[in-house]
């Protein structure tokens, strides 16, 4: 690998012998010449160009070719929008995985982050906003949190949404969304106003999506039926639904390809222009004011990887997995040094723990742990028979011994114990329906098993339960051999700043090939460095 900092370019135009210019940096300008008496091509700096001053007469400009900075990458709309140095973004890893310290680091770069809150308390999600709205202070730096889509437990989703109001929370993340509901409606819609005639929004909503479908939904104003409803219930006023049905619901889609946690695996190289497609079309069709921005996100662990993303037309870019292994991770030091291990391939699907039932399933870390094939053996279960009592007695022993670690019978009277609190209902449905009751069974395993990694559970590292995309495995054999490849190296920023400043490298490379420059394979994958952070 070679140093982006530092690069050499191998074939550069030759005068006499001597190499015009010896290491143009992705950040000088530099002239493109060609040579009319050789027909070769060459760089030379802008200012104090050193060559033979015999041959000037056959040198013949082609281009000026400005400098590339990661700054530059991305849209500079959404950058303006939204008050950011970098079109890169955190992605929001559940149960505080994407901490307030990472979201509060991301912040100070430039960057914004989303706090993991799906699967915490309200209790726990306000002491973190606290902590993060004390670090960033008067300045009000950017910065979202998660709200994810519980089609079990609307009343959760509402409640969520009325903590995020009441911290000023201006942008959340929403993912695991199929359909709209009232409560991201809601989100959305409350403090709506005009001023010269056009909508100004005080919330912003970031939609992750990994389906046409349902970008479809946010990309379109919300169902009147849900206005109404809101309306009804006194959540909206008259004049916050009349402007809701002018806009869109979401203007930042996060468009999610093969990555971590819940994922379809679609490749982002077919999903994006479909998804950019169809945001062009409504986009013409309903004349909106305001743009509709689509980020990139799944596969995000290299400079090439983020450079290809921008070259697709992505506005910005969302990075998570890579995260998960990042010092100001919420994870374990155990669950971090797995990752750190991790290849391309150590990645598996296994069911979720909140959609079970639907056979909905998540992308998981395999290298080090046989929670994937775990899950799957309970999901097939409750495929097969329609209690626990139907389970045969030796693979019932067996699933006690090896996974629960406890008889079924007291599994369930902490699963009970649980819901008590939470959503009795759920009590009363199992008691009624045998079947549901063993979903509930089975989602202890997968619940637990997500929380062991954060809290370092060293007698359970077999059965850890962390989300991870290919995007892992990238990084580790980009880093492979470098400071980055510790894991108490990886701090946030300095994992972030290398990711785009390699893409800005990667980016002036590709912009010299494009001119028919013979540009070394090497550059294409620069080398991390230790930058100023």
């Amino acid at each position: 690998m070679t140093s982006f900092l530092n690069m050499k370019y191998e074939s550069l135009l030759k005068f006499g012998g001597r190499q015009t210019c010896s290491s143009p940096s992705h950040r000088e300008g530099v002239t493109l010449v060609h040579h009319r008496g050789k027909n070769l091509r060459g760089i030379l700096p802008m200012v104090n160009a050193e060559y033979d001053k015999s041959d000037e007469s056959f040198l013949e400009q082609i281009a000026i070719l400005a400098p590339s900075f990661p700054e530059w990458l991305g849209n500079r709309s959404f950058l303006e929008k939204h008050q950011l140095r970098f079109a890169y973004v955190g992605g929001a890893m559940a149960r505080g995985i994407a901490s307030a310290e990472l979201v509060i680091q991301l912040a100070k770069h430039g960057m914004m982050g989303f706090f993991g809150s799906a699967g915490l308390s309200l209790r726990v999600v306000e002491e973190e906003l606290k902590k993060i709205e004390r670090s960033l202070g008067p300045d009000k730096l950017p910065f979202g949190a998660n709200l994810i889509h519980t089609p079990e437990q609307a009343d959760l989703e509402r409640n969520i949404v009325e903590l995020y109001l009441k911290h000023d929370v201006r942008k959340i993340s929403a993912s695991a969304f199929m359909k709209m509901t009232p409560s991201i409606v809601y989100y959305g819609a409350k403090g709506l106003s005009e001023e010269n005639g056009l909508v100004k929004r005080r919330q912003q909503i970031f939609a992750k999506i990994s389906r046409i479908e349902t970008a479809q939904q946010f990309m379109n104003p919300p169902s009147e039926k849900i206005l109404q409803s809101l309306l009804n219930e006194g959540l909206l006023n008259e004049k916050e639904v009349a402007l809701a049905r002018k806009i869109p619901v979401a203007t930042n889609i996060i468009i999610e390809s093969d990555s971590g946690g819940p994922t379809d695996n679609r490749p982002l190289g077919s999903l994006f222009p479909a998804i950019q497609d169809l945001r062009n079309r409504v986009q013409k069709q309903r004349q909106y004011q305001e743009e509709i921005f689509l980020g990139a996100a799944g596969g995000m662990g290299t400079p090439n990887s983020i450079a290809s993303a921008f070259s697709l037309g992505a506005d910005f870019v969302v990075i998570g997995s890579v995260h998960q292994a990042c010092v100001e991770s919420g994870l374990s030091h155990q669950g971090k040094q797995m990752l750190a291990e991790a290849g391309v391939a150590d990645i598996a699907m296994t069911p979720s723990a909140d959609m079970f039932q639907l056979g909905v399933k998540v992308q998981v870390l395999k290298r080090g742990t046989m929670m994937a094939p775990r899950g799957s053996t309970l999901y097939q279960l409750y495929r097969d028979y329609d209690s626990m009592e139907d389970i045969p007695e030796e693979i019932r022993l067996k699933i006690e011994k090896d996974l629960f670690r406890m008889p079924l019978s007291e599994v369930w009277a902490q699963t009970k114990s649980y819901f008590q609190d939470i959503e009795p209902e759920q009590i009363k449905m199992a008691e009624d329906n045998p079947k549901h009751k063993m979903a509930l069974v089975f989602r202890w395993y997968l619940g637990k098993s997500s929380q062991w990694p954060i809290q370092g559970t060293d007698d359970r590292k077999f059965d850890y339960q962390i989300w991870c995309g290919p995007a892992m495995g990238a990084f580790n054999q980009w880093t492979k051999g470098t400071f980055l490849e510790s894991p108490d190296e990886r701090k946030v920023g300095q994992v972030a700043l290398n990711l785009m400043e390699g893409a800005a490298a990667v980016f002036r490379w590709q912009q010299l090939r494009s001119m028919g420059y013979a540009v070394p394979s090497e550059n294409f994958l620069p080398e991390p460095q230790r930058l100023g952070v």
